[in-house]
């Protein structure tokens, strides 16, 4: 109940009740937060009761950390539909993706300090280098730009968006040093300056030949055989004939609009063999995407090694170019 004659309170009596200070009132006052009734004949602000639960609301909100314009987009839901509603959604959704945000990055460094700190002394300044040209949380762009500058120009959208899935490797949630440093050194990989011409001669000569069209068509055949292959690789099998190599060797078979015959396997087989590599790439994809002390977890590049062994020891072993 209201202590004066007209039902109303001062500015010192809500903030006493609301348990907040006189600053606090005014700040939400002057912001359009928390209306007043009225002005005294002395011009001193006057509220109603009402004003005590809004102002307990903008104080449960704010200290949630809601930015004042959520703050006042959810009031004035509030006051209109007599409860909160999508504006409360969108605000705590977003509240919660920026949290999310900065653990990511605190967890990222706590693992980057350690990585640092167990390193022998004399490595320590180099790798202090290695880390810090890595933002926290981590960003996977600079390995998207290696592989669309790596894949053949004006492939289908839908293709290249579908490769970088399988290509680009996602940092852990929650890291390992070891994982630190091989994303650390994944980036610096792939962030070497080069020319087209060399990364041209990283391309293999079987997907260059055949187009942005075909090409597309020949990812999406070999991550198939990719997943059928990583299947076997987690059940500890050796690279053998079966449904993941079919499919491998139909992907290539479909782009080149060729039959599948002894023949092709074997020309495939040594075709795949003199092809160049990016064997670092797949090795610190590896360690970044695998338990530090588990398994290693397939990758594309450890899975097409696979199926290329089960293909060469289906036709005969085919020497290296």
């Amino acid at each position: 109940m209201s202590s004066s004659y007209d039902g109303l309170w001062g500015i010192g009596e809500l903030a006493e009740r609301a348990g907040v200070s006189v600053k606090t009132v005014r700040f939400y006052s002057d912001g359009g937060l928390l209306p007043e009734a009225s002005r005294s004949a002395g011009g001193h602000r006057r509220y109603g009761p009402d004003s005590l639960e809004r102002l307990r609301m903008i104080r449960s909100l704010r200290a949630l950390d809601l930015p004042v314009p959520a703050v006042r987009r959810i009031l004035d839901e509030e006051e209109t539909a007599g409860r909160p509603g999508g504006a409360l959604e969108d605000a705590l959704a977003g509240q919660l993706r920026t949290l999310g945000n900065q653990l990511a990055a605190l967890r990222w460094r706590e693992a980057a300090l350690r990585a640092v700190q167990e390193c022998p002394a004399a490595e320590r300044a180099s790798r202090l280098r290695l880390i810090g040209a890595v933002t926290a949380p981590p960003t996977t762009a600079p390995l998207a730009r290696f592989w669309r500058g790596w894949l053949p120009p004006r492939m289908p959208a839908r293709s290249v968006t579908a490769f970088l899935e399988a290509a680009v490797p996602q940092p852990p949630e929650d890291p390992e040093p070891v994982h630190v440093l091989a994303f650390a050194r994944l980036c610096a990989l792939v962030s070497r300056p080069c020319d087209a011409q060399e990364r041209s001669r990283t391309q293999p000569h079987t997907h260059k030949a055949a187009g942005a069209r075909a090409s597309a068509v020949l990812y999406a055949g070999l991550a198939e055989a990719y997943d059928l292959a990583a299947a076997e690789m987690r059940q500890a099998r050796g690279p053998r004939p079966g449904e993941a190599l079919e499919a491998f060797v139909d992907a290539y078979a479909r782009t080149r609009g060729t039959a599948d015959t002894p023949g092709f396997r074997r020309v495939l087989a040594r075709r795949l063999a003199a092809d160049p590599r990016i064997d670092r790439y797949w090795e610190l994809t590896a360690e970044l995407v695998s338990p530090p002390a588990g398994r290693p977890e397939p990758t594309p590049g450890s899975a097409h090694d696979w199926l290329l062994a089960a293909l060469r020891d289906q036709v005969g072993a085919v020497p290296s170019a």
